[in-house]
């Protein structure tokens, strides 16, 4: 089975960054694009960045561009998101996730029900 692991969450003070990391294991796949998304407590699941390895474009949620950068190496199926100037509005769990079956890139990227693997999620907090 295909498995995704998020990890580099923390605690951090708000101004301070943090950099995530999420890595593939199990059975070897390809995918299309990876992305990040948010869930704050009492909040929906939110779009943050996801990246088309195709060409490598990027994609950001308004609240977070220029904040936030997603990188990553399809070959290893391993995205990673920097997060600098972090805001209190950005606690959350982040999950990282991979569409391995082109649903997520033929919608536009920003819908979480189009990926077909997802991590656990790593819990970030931002105190102020």
């Amino acid at each position: 089975q295909v498995q995704l692991v998020e990890s580099g969450g923390g605690l951090v003070q708000a101004g301070g960054s943090l950099r995530l990391s999420c890595a593939a294991s199990g059975r070897t796949f390809s995918s299309y694009a990876m992305g990040w998304f948010r869930q704050a407590p009492g909040k929906e699941r939110e779009f943050v960045t996801a990246i088309r390895w195709s060409g490598g474009s990027t994609y950001y949620a308004d609240s977070v561009k220029g904040r936030f950068t997603i990188s990553g190496d399809s070959g290893k199926n391993t995205v990673y998101l920097q997060m600098n100037s972090l805001k209190s509005e950005d606690t959350a769990v982040y999950y990282c996730a991979a569409d391995s079956l082109g649903s997520a890139v033929l919608t536009g990227l920003k819908q979480w029900d189009k990926y077909n693997y997802w991590g656990q999620g790593t819990q970030v907090t931002v105190s102020s």
